[in-house]
């Protein structure tokens, strides 16, 4: 298959998943609500690479709501890394969580558990860059009541797939290349009633270089999630700035 094809079908796969999204959104019985709000993320994202087949990841995200007046949450996530070949890669990790409380007069922090597995695939169309990104996730979130603990946990499965392109748009390595993105979110579980769509994230943007093990993407995100009650929704006008470690220790053969 020549790259126009696989370029023309990769886009086809974009365009039907931004579609299901929105006929997500519209199928609904009552009366949709929108709280539309801004927010601001900023992440570290480090890939560690110590063999041929093995390294470690280790994350630590940080989200504030009201562009960056409110906290949204902290996050941290680290996992075992298996490089199947160069370019697909298995990981095996866990995930914390500190969810801000929605309610002003509260002060604990929401704890989630997350176990997850993922999958993820990098291939070039020419010279575009193409991410190919399964996760599943496997969530433990603590219930709070009155701004109290319970210990007792709402217990979710959700499985996220990411499409991502980076388009190089000069020959010189170290300008900044496009960036376009989306990643939906669908779960499972007892508890999960009206909301099997979880959340989509839509994403453009720049990827800028910094040096051979540092990068940095930075643009708008619309974040999009519904709530329990499957027609109640945050619309979340997003400013991302994610920065990638990638230091690679394997030993050198000359």
């Amino acid at each position: 298959m020549n790259t126009k094809y696989k370029l023309l079908i990769t886009i086809g796969c974009f365009i039907v998943l931004s579609f299901l999204i929105q006929f997500q959104l519209n199928a609904q019985t009552k009366t949709k609500e929108v709280n539309i709000q801004s927010q601001s993320w900023v992440s570290e994202n480090g890939t560690f690479r110590f063999s041929k087949r093995f390294g470690m990841i280790a994350d630590l995200h940080m989200r504030r709501n009201n562009f960056l007046a409110d906290p949204g949450f902290y996050f941290v996530r680290t996992g075992l890394d298996y490089w199947i070949n160069e370019n697909i890669t298995a990981i095996l990790g866990y995930g914390q969580m500190w969810v801000a409380p929605s309610n002003p007069a509260w002060h604990h922090f929401v704890q989630e558990h997350r176990i997850y597995q993922q999958l993820q695939q990098f291939s070039k169309i020419g010279k575009i860059i193409v991410l190919n990104r399964i996760r599943n996730e496997q969530r433990w979130q603590e219930k709070i009541v009155n701004d109290k603990f319970t210990h007792d946990y709402k217990f979710t499965d959700r499985v996220r797939y990411l499409l991502s392109f980076t388009i190089p748009v000069a020959d010189n390595k170290k300008l900044p290349s496009l960036v376009l993105s989306d990643e939906l979110a669908i779960q499972f579980g007892k508890e999960v009633v009206y909301n099997t769509f979880d959340q989509n994230r839509f994403f453009i943007g720049i990827k800028q270089p910094v040096c051979k093990t540092l990068s940095f993407d930075l643009g708008y995100m619309l974040f999009t999630q519904e709530k329990s009650t499957g027609y109640q929704y945050d619309k979340n006008n997003t400013l991302r700035c994610f920065f990638y470690y990638t230091p690679d220790f394997r030993k050198k053969t000359k």
